[in-house]
């Protein structure tokens, strides 16, 4: 019996011939319909590699198109990806200028790091910065990146700094002040950057500003000028109008690091980069930017403090341990040999609730206070609020003296800060903060003279970690060895 819609040979009607095809007398269903005999092979071609899409701000790469980004999460930044081309294609040549020697051959005084005139930044920098070195600077906007970077330039352009003049054709090692330093700026105009010159005191006359945000025009200032340091201001904002994309994007900041690190590395010039940051603290861009650059350094700081920290994330030419502290004030920057006197109250000992301890960043000690405050809760949870303490730490905290000390602070408020806005992230401050929680409980004061240091468990033991690099047992010297807490005795004798 012919089904509707069909005649008795199996012809499809006019109308929904190009709808339906037929095997057979039968509507062919596609692969599935394995029952029919009489259905036609299904033949299956080799599809192209799918397209690549690449997200324009951090590159993010995925086989589908989406209009939001799974990393970043930005809207609108997934591009399709040019597909690569297939096949080397570069040919071997052979090397003329730079021929293979033995290493015991290669001459170090013209790679020797010299210093910057800014000691902190140095100390990070593992003792200055090196001829033809990239250092990438990054921080959040606000922090004091330009003001830092325009007191360095300011310092090597009065010839304050030991910056060999290799490149110039100088012996190593000679020094020629003044030098030439140039700073190119995208993101402010040269008169906001004069002005800011002018209140920090950073008026050189061998300082040279250039406001570009094109690639071949900074390239062009830098074969122009001959500079023998290199600033530019910021990475993220000069574009090459050979590549598409807007500035700041994945393409854009490739080449623009990869250019001036070639001109870094053809020239024996030194070239500091300041980078932006993204909402997670890591460095905008892509990942390449890191690996490509010699130094990356991190500027730290609180908007609602004056200290500010430089750490040094990847440094191939000195340790990653160092820290810069340095104080940033209404004339300047201001390098700190000593800021532990930004992180205590200097109110007196004798307070229930206050209790100093001895931190460690990178390979200095710091002095910082700790203060503590309980009271009465009427909650059913009680509060636990703490400001530059890790709020789980000070929890766990908590339940060792609940059930090895038998303090019950179940129905009590206990808050927990450090003075200067300061963060505490180290095990060793444990006892510190349990001591000033137990003085404010107890009302009773800390005995003032002592540091304490060491970790809690859940065994109630107090001592350093398993292969910790706290440095426990330099502690003690280190505690009186600091300007701020001379005087004082060692860590281990605490009474409260």
């Amino acid at each position: 019996m012919a089904r509707p819609g069909a005649d008795r040979s199996g012809a499809a009607p006019a109308g929904r011939a190009g709808a339906r095809d037929r095997v057979g007398g039968r509507r062919y269903r596609g692969p599935r319909d394995v029952d029919d005999e009489r259905a036609l092979p299904v033949r299956w071609w080799r599809q192209a590699d799918p397209p690549a899409y690449r997200c324009t701000e951090c590159g993010w790469t995925t086989a589908k198109w989406a209009g939001r980004c799974g990393e970043c999460q930005e809207w609108g930044t997934v591009t399709e990806d040019a597909p690569a081309a297939a096949g080397p294609r570069t040919a071997a040549v052979v090397p003329t200028r730079s021929p293979a020697r033995p290493i015991a051959e290669i001459d170090v005084e013209a790679a020797r790091a010299a210093p910057t005139g800014v000691a902190e930044l140095d100390r990070v920098l593992g003792g200055g910065i090196v001829p033809g070195a990239v250092v990438l600077l990054a921080g959040e906007p606000g922090v004091g990146k330009s003001t830092l970077l325009l007191a360095v330039a300011s310092n090597v352009a009065a010839g304050a700094s030991d910056l060999p003049t290799a490149a110039r054709g100088a012996a190593p090692g000679a020094t020629s002040p003044p030098r030439r330093v140039l700073y190119v700026t995208g993101e402010e105009s040269a008169g906001q950057v004069r002005l800011r010159a002018e209140r920090v005191g950073a008026l050189a006359p061998g300082l040279l500003l250039a406001a570009e945000t094109d690639l071949a025009t900074v390239l062009g200032h830098v074969e122009a000028t001959d500079p023998d340091l290199l600033v530019v201001d910021s990475v993220q904002t000069i574009a090459s109008a050979q590549v598409e994309g807007a500035p700041g994007g994945v393409g854009q900041v490739r080449e623009v690091a990869a250019a001036l690190i070639g001109a870094a590395k053809a020239r024996d010039l030194p070239v500091i980069l300041v980078g932006h940051v993204t909402k997670d603290g890591s460095v905008a861009g892509p990942r390449t930017l890191e690996h490509l650059v010699d130094v990356v350094c991190q500027f730290e700081g609180d908007r609602h403090s004056r200290l500010r920290l430089v750490r040094a994330v990847k440094n191939r030419y000195g340790p990653t341990d160092e820290v810069g502290c340095f104080d940033l004030t209404e004339d300047g920057i201001v390098g700190l040999a000593d800021p532990s006197g930004l992180f205590l109250s200097h109110t007196g000992a004798g307070v229930p609730g206050t209790c100093i301890s001895v931190t460690v960043e990178g390979r200095r000690p710091l002095a910082l206070e700790l203060q503590a405050l309980v009271v009465p809760s009427s909650l059913a949870n009680p509060r636990r609020t703490t400001n530059g303490v890790d709020a789980s730490r000070l929890a766990m905290i908590l339940a060792v003296m609940h059930r090895h000390a038998g303090v019950r602070l179940v129905d009590q408020d206990v808050y927990v800060s450090t003075v200067g806005g300061a963060k505490v992230a180290e095990p060793a401050a444990d006892l510190s903060i349990a001591l000033s929680v137990l003085s404010r409980a107890r009302t009773r004061r800390c005995r003032p003279g002592r540091w304490p240091s060491g970790r809690s468990a859940w065994r109630a033991t107090s001592g350093r970690s398993p292969g910790s690099t706290d440095g426990s047992p330099r502690r003690p010297g280190w505690a009186s060895r600091a300007p701020s807490c001379r005087g004082g005795r060692s860590p281990g004798r605490w009474t409260a």
